[in-house]
């Protein structure tokens, strides 16, 4: 019974887990941002390798991550207030033009010889403001795809599964593409990759809905926003805890092209090689979560697989040997999609929605804009104290979050549960649901 919990009874309902393709709106979002993501995540390893490459700095791979997500961090809170009062389908294909422009951008200072590491943060500073605007249109578009509102959880799911299908996919390709032609294509292959997601955005019609808070001023929408987000116990407490994950749990990832290197003394394919074990872990939990057809049980799932990313970065500290750091970093993708997956799940499903723009934003902010101070954290102490240690440090305290949340989950319940109940999310008092 140790792991029964764990598993859902319709796990062997195979068709649940494509419930929300059946919507002619999600499908179209769901293939054209499947191709994008994989040029997505090529660029992703081409740029820190290429930053590692250009200095030999763990210090400079924080501070690149830094600049491309702390735009998110400042302007998130703003632009979730546009996403409520504006067509947020039309800011989304608007921040995929501008992310495609960017990508030819650096393309082209790296295919001719151009690049310095001031132009690469200038344009991670370009990709994080366009992200500030993309990331909460993003969160809250999702549901206004689906047909039927009891397959949100089964799209968040499935939104985590493209993601980390090109988190699989991107980096595999991307190790090979830059040993055999540099990095200048990956970056190439991103840019051409947009004009798949822009194409399936521009065939999706949503029924125009009227915008609630477009009478109200800015200030008066965000300061709604604000209060409603950290006044509500179960929401502030989800947003916090995304946030002292994004500070500590999730930066491990931008030391990767340095514990390639020095660690496990390999090269891009190396690099490549870890970055698709964690897409694949994640790609299984993404799958698992979107078997699931009930909010039951999520807030244990998320004190659980919080422990068991903080256990995989640290052993992933004591490693020297490839296959090791493959099997913990597999269970790292594993954990961390499942936490984040079933954050995001409970946010969507207990916020209002004529509020879900702006409490998203708070989201993003928390999971975008707090990673990039734990990125420049990370190169910081990994320069200082050596990576192996700040992976280590890392690892614990993710571990004790974990073990803090799930303390305190159960207090949760009193606010969670008339929630669902009024939403007809479920129609009685179950005995737990967080």
């Amino acid at each position: 019974m140790g792991i029964n919990w764990f598993i859902p009874k319709d796990f062997n309902n195979i068709k649940h887990i494509f419930s929300s393709l059946r919507s002619r709106n999600y499908r179209l979002y769901f293939v054209g941002q499947g191709v994008s993501l994989i040029g997505s995540w090529m660029q992703n390893i081409a740029l820190s390798w290429l930053v590692y490459r250009l200095t030999g700095s763990v210090f400079l791979l924080g501070l690149v991550g830094f600049t491309s997500q702390i735009p998110t961090f400042i302007l998130a809170p703003f632009t979730g207030v546009l996403t409520d009062r504006y067509n947020r389908l039309r800011i989304m294909i608007t921040a995929q033009v501008f992310f495609m422009l960017q990508a030819l951008c650096i393309a082209f200072l790296v295919l001719f010889n151009l690049v310095d590491v001031w132009h690469i943060i200038v344009l991670s500073l370009i990709f994080g403001v366009i992200s500030a605007f993309d990331a909460p249109a993003r969160q809250s578009l999702v549901i206004d795809l689906i047909d039927k509102p009891e397959d949100l959880g089964n799209a968040i799911a499935l939104n985590s599964a493209i993601f980390n299908g090109g988190r699989l996919v991107g980096p595999a390709i991307a190790g090979i593409t830059i040993a055999a032609v540099g990095e200048g294509i990956c970056f190439l292959i991103n840019a051409l990759s947009f004009v798949a997601v822009i194409t399936a955005l521009l065939r999706i019609k949503i029924p125009l809905k009227k915008a609630s808070v477009r009478s109200a001023n800015f200030k008066k929408s965000f300061t709604e926003g604000f209060h409603y987000t950290f006044q509500s116990v179960p929401i502030r407490t989800f947003i916090l805890l995304l946030a002292s994950l994004s500070l500590v749990g999730l930066p491990f990832v931008v030391l990767l092209p340095a514990y390639a290197k020095e660690i496990l003394h390999g090269d891009s394919d190396t690099l490549g090689y870890l970055m698709s074990s964690l897409g694949a872990g994640a790609l299984t939990g993404s799958f698992y979560m979107a078997a699931r057809k009930s909010v039951l049980g999520l807030g244990k799932i998320i004190s659980v697989s919080i422990v068991v990313l903080g256990v995989s970065i640290a052993l992933a500290s004591f490693s020297g040997k490839i296959d090791f750091s493959l099997v913990v970093f597999f269970f790292g993708g594993l954990s961390m999609i499942l936490s984040l997956s079933s954050i995001n799940t409970m946010l969507q499903t207990i916020t209002d929605e004529d509020k879900r723009g702006r409490v998203m934003s708070f989201y993003a902010m928390a999971l975008m804009g707090i990673t990039p101070i734990g990125n420049l954290l990370a190169g910081t102490v990994a320069e200082g104290i050596g990576i192996t240690n700040a992976l280590l440090i890392s690892g614990l305290i993710t571990v004790f979050s974990g073990i803090w949340f799930g303390l305190t989950r159960k207090s949760l319940r009193k606010y969670v549960r008339p929630i669902y109940v009024v939403k007809g999310i479920l129609p009685r008092l179950p005995e737990d649901i967080t």
